[in-house]
């Protein structure tokens, strides 16, 4: 009895290494991550490329930011270990790490990463004093959040190279092996990573694909992670894939490609946001993905976005339209790249119809107004709110503060000449190949890879 129980207790223990053996992170191996959006810069801090996920997820790689944001919005040292303020937070000191260095060798300073957040926020007074960055006269309440955004990544610039590879470089986790703008980009380990080295040795991310091209793929086993279009989610096979899928963090509007000329004008756009019919559109085309909406925040940044009211009203669309004599069509543009976005628009056109407004879905670039997806910066509120407003153009929203109340003000004011109309907000999904482990979604939609590795196959 004793002699089965000792052959019990040496096979559990085997079984148990196996097992563990089985889930132990592994070295090596080459990730193929495929994309929609087509980056043309590596730089965070270049406002000329749009903003997107991507770029978001290929910046945490390469390049890393003062203080970080976890899922809950709480800030954690990142290159700097210590901060203080002083001043009813007027004056910022940042300590940084030592021992960090540059993926061309370079040991990060002070003067450097002032360098690259003055280079970022041409208006912040940044400066180095010996090892210590000050940021000064700042009194704003979000300062840490701002700094974690991808976009304020300390960055060293080379403005003499004429090799696209070394105009920027960063302390990531992975350094540019080869990058062919708006094509591929090919990333290698840092083995000198200040976190550790990562464990893969390099991902290659093909880009422009649009969503059906990177699914046959997955299936084909050419890419490990691929994005998932909105409403798509639910044919992804569980069983051969893991499905990631984050908070509704993409904002899909129509905006105006500028302010309503006349009382007319406005007029018509209110029809306009009141005959959408969101609950159709969200059943059919998107599958039941995302919500409805009628703000510029999901309710789950802001805490009040169910406030906004989006229901159709056809009665008072129709009255509103009545009001206007002459009402010109308008030419709705969507990415020509995008069927479904091809397919929202139509529907958008034919609810209009229904009130006597004329749209005409375009794939054109010039477009009165166009069906945009805007990926909010943020899961900090204001953050979020000023960077929408920023990007479509709407009314500069007073000074931010602490107050809920104002924070719905500021967002009410940006909405009212509606220049932008919210329909949805968007959750960001993804499919990934079993193979690949320890795999996320940050709360602004980017994948966190730098932790991640591939399973070797069984033999």
């Amino acid at each position: 009895m004793k002699h089965f129980a000792w052959q019990w207790l040496v096979i559990s223990s085997v079984l148990a290494g196996s097992l563990a053996a089985e889930t132990r992170p592994q070295y090596g191996g080459t990730l193929h991550v495929a994309t929609r959006s087509a980056l043309t810069t590596l730089d965070p801090a270049d406002r000329t490329q749009p903003d997107s996920l991507a770029g978001r997820t290929v910046t945490t790689l390469l390049y890393d930011t003062l203080v970080t944001s976890d899922d809950s919005g709480r800030i954690k040292p990142g290159l700097a270990d210590t901060w203080q303020a002083s001043n009813h937070n007027q004056r910022w000191q940042f300590h940084l790490r030592r021992g960090v260095k540059f993926h061309d060798g370079t040991p990060l300073s002070a003067e450097i990463a002032a360098n690259s957040l003055h280079f970022a926020n041409p208006s912040w007074s940044v400066s180095a004093q010996a090892d210590v960055l000050v940021v000064e006269d700042s009194g704003d309440p979000e300062l840490l959040a701002e700094l974690a955004l991808p976009r304020n990544a300390i960055v060293k610039r080379n403005a003499e190279s004429r090799n696209a590879d070394n105009k920027v470089t960063g302390t990531g986790p992975f350094r540019v092996a080869d990058w062919q703008p708006g094509k591929k980009l090919t990333l290698a380990a840092n083995e000198d990573a200040w976190r550790g080295r990562p464990f893969l040795d390099a991902i290659e991310i093909e880009m422009g694909k649009n969503a059906h091209d990177q699914m046959t793929a997955l299936d084909l086993g050419k890419e490990e992670l691929v994005e998932v279009a909105p409403g798509q989610a639910h044919r992804v096979s569980q069983e051969h894939y893991t499905l990631l899928r984050s908070e509704p963090i993409v904002l899909l509007a129509l905006a105006f490609s500028r302010e309503a000329a006349s009382a007319d004008a406005q007029t018509r756009r209110e029809a306009l946001s009141l005959c959408v019919d969101r609950a159709s559109i969200g059943s059919v085309l998107l599958q039941g993905a995302g919500q409805p909406a009628a703000g510029i925040l999901p309710t789950w940044i802001s805490g009040y976005g169910f406030v906004f009211p989006v229901a159709t009203d056809l009665p008072k669309a129709r009255q509103l339209r009545a009001q206007v004599h002459s009402a010109p069509a308008w030419t709705l543009g969507y990415d020509a790249n995008d069927s479904l976005a091809r397919l929202i628009a139509e529907r958008i056109a034919l609810n209009a119809r229904d009130v006597g407004l004329t749209l005409q879905p375009a794939s054109s670039a010039a477009a009165d107004l166009r069906l945009v997806e805007i990926p909010l910066a943020s899961s900090d509120p204001w953050i979020a709110l000023l960077e929408v407003i920023q990007l479509a153009g709407l009314p500069a929203a007073k000074s931010k503060s602490t107050s809920v109340e104002d924070l719905y003000a500021a967002e009410q004011a940006a909405l009212a000449g509606k220049r932008l109309i919210p329909l949805f907000h968007l959750p960001v999904s993804y499919a990934a190949s079993r193979n690949l482990k320890h795999l996320s979604i940050r709360a602004d939609g980017s994948v966190d890879l730098a932790g991640s590795w591939l399973e070797a196959a069984k033999p």
